[in-house]
């Protein structure tokens, strides 16, 4: 607070940096925040893109299951329900937040093993699911970033107003009571020096008055 800060020179310029780099920094986060929007809303597409791509693969999925229980045994059909998917994560830094990014090889169509005794209608159905499989980690990564995002332009956005509507302010306050204090040391100085003048010419004008009149009565005699 502006009483607890020494009210001298050294303070006031120390006092003006601070709001300069304050003012600085507040610029700088909003310049984050508005591309941290850009990019959240750039996100919102690409999400309802992957979750309709998501809706018609789990459509031709289950459609493509239907047929192949008809055509194959269910055992057959079973028997590729087990293949797992190897995935990685990795993790991509965008404007500063960490957002992790689920990798897969992309299945392209094709199936990643050769299997034996299985009907085409099965084989139909396992290259489905794997693209559906494909479609619920694109919807994993845009609505986890979308998430990220999000929560980064909150924390920005409160570290902006905790600048602009405290920190400036109190610093403001802190510079003109700092400011004010010095004009009035000033003012108080000048006034004092104005005051010991006037009596030195007090001072200086009796003098001069008694030795006019030393001299004035030392002629008369």
């Amino acid at each position: 607070m502006a009483e607890q800060v020494s009210p001298t020179r050294s303070t006031l310029l120390a006092k003006r940096d601070q709001r300069r780099l304050a003012i600085q920094g507040a610029d700088l986060l909003k310049n984050k925040r508005d591309a941290l929007i850009a990019e959240f809303f750039a996100l919102v597409q690409s999400s309802l893109k992957a979750r309709e791509a998501l809706g018609n693969a789990a459509k031709d999925a289950y459609f493509s299951l239907l047929i192949a229980k008809a055509f194959d045994t269910p055992e057959a059909v079973e028997s590729l329900s087990s293949t797992p998917i190897e995935v990685g994560i990795q993790v991509e830094s965008l404007y500063g937040v960490k957002v992790p990014k689920i990798n897969a090889p992309q299945s392209n169509g094709s199936l990643s093993f050769s299997p034996i005794a299985v009907g085409a209608k099965t084989l139909e159905a396992a290259t489905a699911f794997r693209a559906m499989a494909d479609a619920i980690m694109a919807v994993a990564n845009t609505e986890n970033r979308l998430r990220r995002i999000g929560e980064e332009i909150k924390k920005t956005n409160r570290r902006v107003n905790a600048l602009e509507q405290i920190s400036i302010p109190e610093i403001n306050e802190q510079i003109k009571f700092v400011s004010d204090t010095l004009d009035q040391r000033a003012l108080e100085e000048v006034t004092t020096l104005k005051r010991i003048k006037a009596k030195i010419e007090m001072r200086d004008a009796e003098e001069s008055g008694v030795i006019s009149a030393a001299l004035e009565k030392g002629a008369g005699l």
